[in-house]
Protein backbone atom coordinates (compact mmCIF):
# COMPACT_ATOMS: atom_id res chain seq x y z
CA UNK A 1 0.00 0.00 0.00
CA UNK A 2 1.20 3.49 -0.88
CA UNK A 3 0.45 6.26 1.64
CA UNK A 4 -0.93 8.39 -1.19
CA UNK A 5 -3.68 5.78 -1.68
CA UNK A 6 -5.52 6.98 1.43
CA UNK A 7 -5.18 10.72 0.86
CA UNK A 8 -8.72 12.06 0.61
CA UNK A 9 -10.58 15.21 -0.30
CA UNK A 10 -9.81 18.09 -2.62
CA UNK A 11 -7.31 19.58 -0.19
CA UNK A 12 -5.51 16.24 0.08
CA UNK A 13 -6.07 15.25 3.71
CA UNK A 14 -4.26 12.37 5.42
CA UNK A 15 -4.46 11.02 8.96
CA UNK A 16 -1.32 9.47 10.51
CA UNK A 17 -1.70 7.32 13.64
CA UNK A 18 1.11 7.32 16.20
CA UNK A 19 1.37 4.87 19.08
CA UNK A 20 5.04 5.28 20.12
CA UNK A 21 7.26 8.36 20.07
CA UNK A 22 4.91 10.13 17.67
CA UNK A 23 2.43 10.68 20.51
CA UNK A 24 4.77 13.22 22.14
CA UNK A 25 7.23 14.08 19.37
CA UNK A 26 5.67 14.13 15.89
CA UNK A 27 8.22 16.65 14.54
CA UNK A 28 6.12 17.49 11.48
CA UNK A 29 3.50 20.16 10.85
CA UNK A 30 -0.14 19.10 11.07
CA UNK A 31 -3.59 20.67 11.03
CA UNK A 32 -4.98 18.96 14.14
CA UNK A 33 -4.56 15.92 16.34
CA UNK A 34 -6.97 13.58 18.10
CA UNK A 35 -6.50 10.99 20.83
CA UNK A 36 -8.16 7.68 20.04
CA UNK A 37 -7.59 4.04 19.21
CA UNK A 38 -7.33 1.44 16.49
CA UNK A 39 -8.74 -2.08 16.75
CA UNK A 40 -7.22 -5.46 15.95
CA UNK A 41 -3.69 -4.63 17.13
CA UNK A 42 -1.79 -4.78 20.41
CA UNK A 43 1.26 -2.58 21.19
CA UNK A 44 4.39 -4.51 22.16
CA UNK A 45 8.03 -3.64 22.94
CA UNK A 46 9.19 -6.33 20.55
CA UNK A 47 11.05 -4.26 17.96
CA UNK A 48 14.77 -3.49 18.13
CA UNK A 49 16.23 -0.02 17.59
CA UNK A 50 19.89 0.44 16.65
CA UNK A 51 19.61 4.13 15.77
CA UNK A 52 17.20 6.28 17.81
CA UNK A 53 17.28 4.47 21.17
CA UNK A 54 20.15 1.99 20.87
CA UNK A 55 23.07 0.90 18.71
CA UNK A 56 24.34 -2.22 16.95
CA UNK A 57 25.97 -3.56 20.13
CA UNK A 58 23.07 -2.74 22.45
CA UNK A 59 19.84 -2.32 20.46
CA UNK A 60 17.06 -0.61 22.34
CA UNK A 61 13.47 -1.82 22.43
CA UNK A 62 10.65 0.22 20.94
CA UNK A 63 7.02 -0.55 20.22
CA UNK A 64 5.43 -2.11 17.20
CA UNK A 65 1.94 -3.48 16.61
CA UNK A 66 1.00 -7.15 16.54
CA UNK A 67 -2.28 -8.36 15.06
CA UNK A 68 -4.80 -9.42 17.70
CA UNK A 69 -8.52 -9.43 16.92
CA UNK A 70 -9.47 -8.81 20.54
CA UNK A 71 -7.04 -5.96 21.20
CA UNK A 72 -6.98 -2.22 20.67
CA UNK A 73 -4.15 0.31 20.81
CA UNK A 74 -4.49 3.90 21.96
CA UNK A 75 -2.46 6.78 20.60
CA UNK A 76 -2.73 10.02 18.63
CA UNK A 77 -3.78 10.61 15.03
CA UNK A 78 -2.51 13.69 13.21
CA UNK A 79 -4.32 15.20 10.25
CA UNK A 80 -2.03 16.66 7.61
CA UNK A 81 -3.31 18.60 4.61
CA UNK A 82 -2.01 20.15 1.41
CA UNK A 83 1.78 20.50 1.35
CA UNK A 84 1.96 18.98 4.86
CA UNK A 85 1.13 15.57 3.38
CA UNK A 86 4.26 15.30 1.25
CA UNK A 87 6.44 16.95 3.90
CA UNK A 88 5.30 14.63 6.70
CA UNK A 89 5.58 11.48 4.57
CA UNK A 90 9.07 12.42 3.44
CA UNK A 91 10.14 13.00 7.04
CA UNK A 92 8.46 9.85 8.39
CA UNK A 93 9.92 7.70 5.63
CA UNK A 94 13.39 8.48 6.97
CA UNK A 95 12.45 8.37 10.66
CA UNK A 96 10.27 5.25 10.61
CA UNK A 97 11.05 3.29 7.45
CA UNK A 98 14.73 3.87 6.63
CA UNK A 99 16.05 4.12 10.20
CA UNK A 100 13.34 2.15 11.99
CA UNK A 101 12.45 -0.61 9.58
CA UNK A 102 8.72 0.08 9.69
CA UNK A 103 6.26 -0.49 6.83
CA UNK A 104 2.94 1.30 6.27
CA UNK A 105 -0.61 0.04 6.57
CA UNK A 106 -4.06 1.60 6.47
CA UNK A 107 -6.22 1.25 9.59
CA UNK A 108 -9.50 2.59 10.94
CA UNK A 109 -8.88 5.19 13.64
CA UNK A 110 -11.61 5.84 16.20
CA UNK A 111 -11.31 9.31 17.78
CA UNK A 112 -12.16 9.67 21.43
CA UNK A 113 -15.06 11.98 22.26
CA UNK A 114 -13.65 15.44 22.85
CA UNK A 115 -15.13 18.88 22.63
CA UNK A 116 -18.78 19.24 21.73
CA UNK A 117 -19.26 19.11 18.01
CA UNK A 118 -16.14 17.05 17.29
CA UNK A 119 -16.78 14.17 14.94
CA UNK A 120 -16.32 10.72 16.51
CA UNK A 121 -16.74 8.81 13.25
CA UNK A 122 -13.78 6.57 12.35
CA UNK A 123 -11.31 7.77 9.72
CA UNK A 124 -8.78 5.84 7.64
CA UNK A 125 -5.28 6.47 8.94
CA UNK A 126 -1.75 5.56 7.97
CA UNK A 127 0.25 3.60 10.54
CA UNK A 128 3.86 2.40 10.62
CA UNK A 129 4.31 -1.22 11.73
CA UNK A 130 7.43 -3.38 12.08
CA UNK A 131 6.71 -7.02 11.31
CA UNK A 132 8.35 -10.23 12.48
CA UNK A 133 10.35 -10.62 9.27
CA UNK A 134 12.15 -7.34 9.93
CA UNK A 135 15.89 -7.83 10.73
CA UNK A 136 15.49 -5.56 13.78
CA UNK A 137 12.58 -7.56 15.22
CA UNK A 138 13.50 -8.93 18.68
CA UNK A 139 10.29 -10.68 19.67
CA UNK A 140 8.70 -11.43 23.03
CA UNK A 141 10.52 -11.45 26.36
CA UNK A 142 9.51 -11.06 30.00
CA UNK A 143 8.82 -7.56 31.37
CA UNK A 144 11.94 -7.92 33.51
CA UNK A 145 14.15 -8.72 30.52
CA UNK A 146 12.69 -5.95 28.39
CA UNK A 147 12.84 -3.45 31.26
CA UNK A 148 16.50 -4.22 31.97
CA UNK A 149 17.38 -3.88 28.28
CA UNK A 150 15.58 -0.55 28.04
CA UNK A 151 17.27 0.75 31.19
CA UNK A 152 20.78 0.40 29.75
CA UNK A 153 20.27 1.41 26.11
CA UNK A 154 20.83 4.78 24.49
CA UNK A 155 20.83 6.00 20.87
CA UNK A 156 21.17 9.15 18.82
CA UNK A 157 17.75 10.45 19.89
CA UNK A 158 18.27 9.73 23.58
CA UNK A 159 17.89 7.13 26.32
CA UNK A 160 15.60 4.18 25.74
CA UNK A 161 14.25 4.70 29.26
CA UNK A 162 13.03 8.18 28.29
CA UNK A 163 11.05 6.65 25.42
CA UNK A 164 9.39 4.17 27.78
CA UNK A 165 8.58 6.74 30.48
CA UNK A 166 7.17 9.29 28.03
CA UNK A 167 4.89 6.67 26.50
CA UNK A 168 3.65 5.60 29.94
CA UNK A 169 3.14 9.25 30.90
CA UNK A 170 1.07 9.83 27.75
CA UNK A 171 -1.19 6.89 28.54
CA UNK A 172 -1.78 8.04 32.12
CA UNK A 173 -2.41 11.65 31.11
CA UNK A 174 -4.38 11.26 27.87
CA UNK A 175 -5.96 7.81 28.28
CA UNK A 176 -6.46 7.40 32.05
CA UNK A 177 -9.37 5.03 31.52
CA UNK A 178 -7.24 2.57 29.49
CA UNK A 179 -5.29 -0.25 31.13
CA UNK A 180 -2.05 -1.22 29.38
CA UNK A 181 -0.51 -4.02 31.48
CA UNK A 182 2.32 -4.74 29.01
CA UNK A 183 3.51 -1.12 29.04
CA UNK A 184 3.14 -0.56 32.76
CA UNK A 185 4.78 -3.87 33.73
CA UNK A 186 7.83 -2.97 31.63
CA UNK A 187 7.90 0.53 33.11
CA UNK A 188 7.92 -0.92 36.64
CA UNK A 189 10.64 -3.43 35.75
CA UNK A 190 12.85 -0.76 34.15
CA UNK A 191 12.50 1.62 37.10
CA UNK A 192 13.30 -1.22 39.51
CA UNK A 193 16.52 -1.86 37.57
CA UNK A 194 17.75 1.75 37.72
CA UNK A 195 19.12 1.57 41.33
CA UNK A 196 21.35 -1.34 40.29
CA UNK A 197 22.75 0.76 37.45
CA UNK A 198 23.45 3.65 39.79
CA UNK A 199 25.13 1.37 42.32
CA UNK A 200 27.41 -0.03 39.60
CA UNK A 201 28.72 3.42 38.62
Amino acid sequence: MKPQDIVSGKAGSLWIFGYGSLVWKPDFKYKRSRVGHIQGYKRRFWHGDNFHRGNDELPGRVVTLMEDDDASTWGVAFEVTGAQVEESLKYLNVREAVRGGYATRAVDFFPEGGEEGEDRAPVTALVYIATEDNPLYLGPASPEEIGAQIAVCCGKTGHNLEYLLRLAEFMRRSCPHVDDPHLFAIEAAALAFVPYLLAAQ
